[in-house]
């Protein structure tokens, strides 16, 4: 990784810099190696998590090293850990303690997204005006203090051809529950979940602030997301900075619509689908069984199980920043896990986050694997059943 600059800071001081900045957890390691053996990057790379962590207790880790930046956050090394060290926190405040001193540090791609975000608020570089274009034609109403729910759609299918579709299928059926719902558009900002994760703090904090104040102004109680990273950081991350509305996931709330028998389908789906589980939605906040409950009310569509999956899911690699980052064809995570849908034989791999949307539909066309299997989020398949 080319920097604009070598770091002088002295180990000891990186070190302490790191436990300021949230990272005290590396004190209780004691270096078991079990984050290592469960670590996905292991199946394509040596990462050696137990390593890392315990330079850093040292003082010894390179800090200009590219191990700063591969963790995606996936939360499976949390979930083994038997000292419940919090090592997503670990690699947020080591990087952290680059970025927030100098941004060179970072990988090119991720300094790209950090400047987008801080100057017009998504990670694209796309102009704020055009964050409700995928809703034109759709008839959805900006909302307003009488409206009962918030759809927060995401940047991804805000703008991002490959995944508008999850946000107009969502906010087709959303329509066709009769949901009073609204949009915020061009007045709201990223979530900034992946950002914080690759040590942008500060970056974080603004568009945190941004978001609820805007909420709060416009009267949301309840919003309705599509992203997990939005559903993670608006549920356990923004009420610490005085985030005070609830949040569902669209999967859950189509499984209590179904429950309910609001949600009735009319078309069958003829399909053999598996579902990836994302490690946001499913690793950090236990939602496993909604996904899985509303592709089998489905009519017609066979429901059938990866090798990895629930909480040994398989990460597509897009976590903690990585989404924007390079990674080479030989290390894509998203390529094991297209290989293990197409050995179970099916015909959707369906999956609830944008991110590993994005990912697992490169991973399609790079594996020329387009005449056999499509990838689509639930939304989607929910939409041609209904």
């Amino acid at each position: 990784m080319a920097t604009a600059r070598r770091l002088t800071t002295p180990l000891k001081a990186r070190r302490e810099a790191i436990i300021e900045s949230g990272g005290e957890a590396i004190n209780l390691c004691y270096q078991c190696s079990l984050c290592t053996q469960v670590c996905p990057w292991n199946l394509v790379r040596d990462f050696l998590t137990h390593k890392i962590i315990h330079q850093l207790q040292l003082g010894l880790f390179d800090f200009e090293s590219e191990e700063v930046w591969i963790c995606a956050t996936c939360n499976a090394c949390v979930r083994r850990c038997p000292r419940g060290v919090k090592i997503i926190d670990v690699m947020r405040a080591l990087r952290s303690t680059l970025v927030e001193l100098d941004i060179s540090y970072a990988p090119e791609p991720l300094r790209i997204t950090i400047v987008n975000l801080s100057s017009v608020g998504n990670p694209l570089g796309e102009a704020p005006e055009k964050r409700a274009d995928w809703a034109k034609e759709l008839g959805i109403k900006a909302f307003t203090e009488d409206t009962e729910l918030l759809y927060f759609p995401c940047c991804i299918p805000c703008y991002d051809p490959k995944a508008t579709g999850i946000a107009r299928a969502t906010a087709s059926i959303l329509k066709k529950l009769g949901v009073n719902f609204g949009i915020l558009g061009v007045d709201e900002s990223c979530c900034g979940e992946a950002i914080r994760k690759a040590g942008a703090e500060s970056v974080f904090q603004d568009l945190a602030e941004s978001n609820i104040a805007t909420f709060a102004k416009n009267g949301v109680k309840e919003s309705v997301v599509s992203s997990p990273h939005c559903y993670n950081t608006f549920k356990n991350e923004y009420p610490e900075l005085g985030g005070n509305f609830e949040t569902v996931h669209f999967t859950q709330y189509l499984s209590q619509a179904i429950k309910e028998e609001r949600l009735k389908f009319t078309k069958q789906v003829t399909k053999r689908v598996t579902y990836h589980d994302p490690c946001y939605l499913g690793r950090h906040n236990n939602i496993y069984d909604e996904p899985r409950e509303v592709l089998k009310s489905i009519p017609g569509l066979e429901l059938v199980e990866m090798p990895n999956s629930r909480e040994n899911s398989l990460c597509c690699g897009g976590g903690g920043g990585r989404i924007w980052m390079e990674t080479k064809k030989e290390e894509r995570l998203a390529d094991l896990r297209l290989k293990q849908a197409l050995d179970v034989g099916a015909e959707i791999l369906a999956t609830a986050c944008p991110y590993c949307l994005i990912n697992l539909k490169d991973s399609v066309v790079s594996m020329d694997k387009e005449k056999v299997i499509e990838v689509k989020d639930i939304s989607e398949i929910v939409q041609e059943a209904i």
